[in-house]
């Protein structure tokens, strides 16, 4: 179970956006014994998975883990440029031909989709030091 602000930190928004939700009827939760509405884990990556937005316009890709952001900076020298793109709370850096940087007008402040694939993808549980399996 997930309290309002720990369900809000995990969506990317405010408390008060999962409160309106919660009373909207979008997003399921339950009060606790003490009154506190909590939303269960699985009503919670369900509400989650529904609101990632599908891929459009760009045509089809294998690629599924896409990241909306805004350009927040780009250093470019003669020939690489690196992007850093703010995506919700999370910062995405790509490094790029200059020329696909100019190609693409990536300059501070222009909204970008980070488009990730990747057959190397660490998953980590916060607070867990122990690796599963015992390694």
């Amino acid at each position: 179970m997930f309290r309002i602000s720990e369900a809000a930190a995990l969506l990317g928004v405010s408390a008060d956006t999962v409160r309106r939700w919660v009373d909207a009827g979008r997003l399921r939760a339950e009060r606790d014994e003490h009154g506190h509405r909590r939303v269960n884990g699985p009503d919670l990556a369900a509400f989650a998975r529904a609101q990632v937005e599908a891929p459009g316009g760009g045509g089809r890709s294998s690629a599924r883990n896409r990241f909306r952001g805004i350009v927040t900076e780009v250093l470019r020298d003669a020939v690489m440029a690196q992007v850093e793109i703010a995506a919700g709370p999370f910062r995405v850096v790509s490094l790029m031909s200059r020329q696909a940087a100019d190609e693409l007008g990536l300059e501070a402040g222009v909204v970008a989709d980070a488009v990730i694939k990747s057959t190397n993808v660490v998953v980590e549980i916060p607070g867990h030091e122990r690796v599963a399996g015992g390694q």
